[in-house]
């Protein structure tokens, strides 16, 4: 995004000078609690609680101290996570506050300490003993559960996780949600309420820890308040009159193409605005973007030896860090690139210079603003709209609201800024309206899969499970909606008849008897607690898997969590024989079976050999570079994809008493591929 920058000349416009001269680090106090933290604290203790809060605001405090009193009693507590990130991250802080032995972490690549008092992990890994203790009829072991990023209950993919675990929790352990960006709380908490037999408490704290103020980057270089400035320097809502006359304008000086990043990074510096995160469309965008930063020279000497002395440390974890393409941007420059597309293990020694101040910008895609916790100064916006993943949407309030939360570091920043920048991909009043809109209404992901069917047989008649999905928030909200029974009966009986025809399939296959109850099929399938568990258990009720060999096995387990499209064919010379064959016997067995379940009306991702040969060859110890060949993948996502195979094996293994032989090939197969770079820095 290269401009004709001859006209570019850093500036600020003068009524931004009092706002600027509040820029600094806050005077450090002893720490008080806000009222909100307070009355959260009180709500937990004989109800449940939905707390909504600002990025920062400190609702990780009512968690730490609520867990501190379950402790004092005796009792044990659950902290759930949206991603193994967090969970690690939190895995640490606990063990800080509580003790390490007090603390075990349960994800799908770590099991540490699992009978702690506290546990951190993955909000699945407590859905699944949710299930487990319903099958065992048992209460869950804990006294206390905690759901941070709550708001993930209206997430497309993972939602239905959500639901399901505040749908099955026993009402005796008191819940606590924690969420930046929830528009309908107060309907979350009464369907709750309604679901649990127990009150639920909104807790609503609107004002942000550092505040907001909303900035403009003209084209010729003049940082403008977006919005009217009051005398006392603070943003009165509507658009500035230099802005609304840019908006207004038919052309701007440089064609809508904005200044190179190193030109805003320059000007951000002049004004002290740094460090800034820069939101970009793509990954491709947040790489190339470093070469525009190659004029950055940060000055500070004792920086560079902080910077050094983390990247040292991250050498030891990884050989990779030390030959990774943008060490110099990173060392030399202080900016850097964030994005999926990248090891762990680089997006971890990001995060944590960023954290302790040692860069000036990093570029990065919206997920930062999703799940990972680090603030800057300055957040830039170059784009009003996000890709989906099948198309481009202006950003929704909640979307916006992510992002903007990590402007301003509590108790590094008194004013935290976000920095619109005109270009054909911004629309200028559409940020205008989300500035001030409330964050979305979360809608209900529940939907009947395969996993789920199976898990709640293993403890539910078909007449029960008929009950709790009556209980489902999509259930609630429809009823709602309608202020009639007859809305609430649509959308419960829309999910009863997608359970009906996943347990008429299960039955027509011999996984579930006449009577509605598993088969010995069913029992162990309900184990495979995976995306495809069908495919793979028909894999192994065919006999279609390796028995013994645990290279074959990861190579044909991660044709089944492979979803990228990846254009063009293998070529055979990179499909060893063994492999070949192995492939081919699998297709060849489950085929009828996908073609079954295709005419049934449910989904079944084409086969594909590019995954299985890139985890052939990896078990077989093949290098990481020729890996990435193989299957032609961004780093990233060739950890992505090795992370979830290995997911999916350890469920394989589970399977030790029906199939010894491949259960322990599994774990063979595990200790082969989770190796450097994949496994991240704990």
């Amino acid at each position: 995004m290269q401009a004709a920058e001859g006209r570019f000349s850093p500036a600020a416009d003068a009524a931004l000078k009092r706002v600027f001269a509040a820029i600094g680090v806050p005077e450090q106090a002893p720490f008080s609690p806000d009222p909100f933290q307070l009355e959260a604290l009180e709500a937990v203790e004989n109800a449940d609680c939905l707390v909504t809060a600002p990025t920062g605001a400190g609702k990780t405090w009512i968690a730490e101290q609520a867990i501190h009193r379950v402790l004092a009693r005796g009792g044990r507590a659950w902290y759930a996570c949206p991603l193994k990130a967090l969970s690690n991250a939190k895995f640490a802080d606990f063990g800080r506050i509580f003790g390490p032995e007090q603390v075990g972490i349960l994800t799908g690549d770590r099991k540490e300490n699992a009978d702690a008092a506290v546990i951190v992990g993955t909000t699945e890994i407590l859905r699944n003993q949710l299930y487990d203790a319903m099958h065992r009829g048992e209460s869950l072991g804990f006294d206390f559960v905690v759901l941070d990023e709550a708001h993930f209950l209206g997430d497309r993919e993972r939602g239905v996780v959500w639901e399901e675990v505040m749908i099955y929790l026993p009402s005796r352990i008191p819940l606590l949600l924690l969420s930046a960006t929830i528009g309908n709380a107060r309907e979350i908490a009464a369907w709750l309420s309604s679901v649990r037999g127990r009150p639920c408490r909104v807790v609503e704290e609107s004002r942000r820890p550092v505040p907001l103020f909303p900035l403009f980057l003209h084209p010729t270089g003049l940082i403008l308040p977006f919005n009217r400035i009051s005398r006392r320097g603070t943003a009165t809502g509507g658009l500035h009159e230099k802005v609304l006359r840019f908006v207004r304008s038919k052309r701007s000086p440089f064609g809508n193409r904005p200044p190179s990043f190193g030109r805003i990074i320059e000007a951000l510096r002049r004004f002290d605005l740094l460090p800034a995160i820069f939101f970009l469309k793509s990954r491709a965008e947040c790489d190339q973007a470093l070469s525009a930063c190659l004029g950055n020279q940060p000055a500070n000497g004792d920086r560079l030896s902080r910077t050094d002395a983390i990247v040292r440390e991250f050498k030891a974890l990884s050989e990779r860090i030390g030959r990774h393409r943008q060490l110099y941007h990173l060392t030399e420059l202080a900016v850097a690139s964030h994005h999926a597309g990248q090891l762990p293990i680089w997006k971890l020694l990001v995060e944590r210079l960023m954290t302790e101040g040692l860069l000036d910008a990093v570029f990065a895609t919206s997920t930062v603003a999703a799940g990972v916790n680090f603030p800057a100064r300055t957040i830039v916006l170059l784009y009003s709209d996000r890709f989906n993943g099948s198309e481009f949407l202006p950003l929704d309030p909640t979307e916006f609201h992510q992002m903007t939360g990590r402007a301003g570091r509590r108790g590094m920043d008194r004013i935290g800024f976000v920095l619109t920048v005109p270009n054909r991909f911004m629309d200028i009043l559409h940020v205008a309206a989300l500035l001030n809109a409330e964050p979305s209404d979360v809608q209900s992901r529940i939907h009947i899969n395969f996993s789920m069917v199976l898990n709640l047989l293993l403890s539910h008649s078909p007449a029960q499970i008929e009950d709790l999905l009556r209980r489902s928030f999509a259930a609630f909200r429809r009823g709602k909606a309608m202020r009639r029974g007859s809305g609430r009966l649509e959308a419960a009986e829309r999910l009863w008849r997608e359970f009906e025809q996943h347990l008429a399939f299960l039955r027509e296959h011999g996984y579930v008897d006449r009577e509605s109850a598993l088969t010995a099929d069913g029992l162990w399938a309900s184990r495979l607690r995976v995306d495809q568990p069908l495919l793979i258990a028909e894999g192994f009720r065919r006999a279609a898997f390796p028995q013994n060999d645990p290279a074959l096995l990861a190579g044909l387990i991660a044709t089944f969590v492979f979803e990228k499209e990846i254009e063009g064919r293998l070529s055979e010379k990179l499909i060893p024989r063994p492999l070949a064959s192995a492939y081919r016997r699998l297709a060849l067995a489950l085929s009828p079976f996908v073609e079954e379940m295709l005419n049934s009306g449910f989904e079944a991702r084409p086969f594909s050999i590019r995954p299985a040969a890139a985890l052939y060859a990896w078990a077989k110890g093949a290098t990481w570079e020729r890996t990435l060949e193989i299957c032609e993948l961004e780093e990233g996502d060739l950890a992505v994809l090795i992370l979830r195979t290995a997911d999916n094996l350890r469920h394989v293994a589970a399977l030790a008493e029906v199939f010894p032989e491949p259960a322990a090939a599994a774990v063979e197969a595990v200790a082969a591929i989770l190796r450097d770079p994949v496994v991240d820095a704990l």
